[in-house]
């Protein structure tokens, strides 16, 4: 199976069993993936701004969680482990109603117990607006039979 058609079996999970993603980021598209690295967008809708109308941070979080998610899953790992941080670097607003936005997210290193994500941010003029990490325990992960380890190597 190629790597962004695991990838996007695995957003389908996500969207199936989530509570949060159906609702908030059900028209995220994922653009490509290969082994390490998956490329989204989103066009920015109502639900995804704050009071002055740009988007909110709480969104970005959001994204850093389920992108750090989906680069690990791009390494061949359909369970994707657990947060134990998430940090958000918030460079420029990013963004208001209509906006289509890019996000890179990176797996950098998937160890035994832990992965370490990367995700950038950039809006409608590819201008990096905020920078997001993720580190996510994997260890129990490995035991999942809808992993697809070989398949997927970096």
């Amino acid at each position: 199976m190629s790597t962004l058609k695991f990838v996007r079996s695995v957003w389908s999970s996500f969207l199936a069993q989530s509570g949060l993603e159906p609702t908030m980021l059900n028209k995220l598209r994922i653009m490509d993936a290969k082994p390490g690295k998956v490329l989204l967008q989103l066009k920015l809708e109502k639900k995804h701004t704050n009071r002055l109308q740009i988007l909110h941070g709480g969104t970005i979080a959001s994204i850093v969680d389920l992108g750090g998610s989906l680069a690990v899953s791009s390494r061949g790992l359909h369970s994707t482990g657990v947060s134990t941080d998430i940090n958000v670097t918030y460079i420029s607003s990013g963004g208001k109603i209509d906006d289509l936005i890019d996000i890179d997210c990176t797996c950098q290193k998937l160890g035994k117990t832990l992965a370490f994500t990367t995700i950038d941010f950039y809006d409608s003029k590819h201008n990096l607006f905020a920078r997001g990490s993720h580190t996510k325990f994997i260890a129990q992960a490995y035991n999942n039979p809808k992993n697809r380890l070989e398949e997927h190597k970096a």
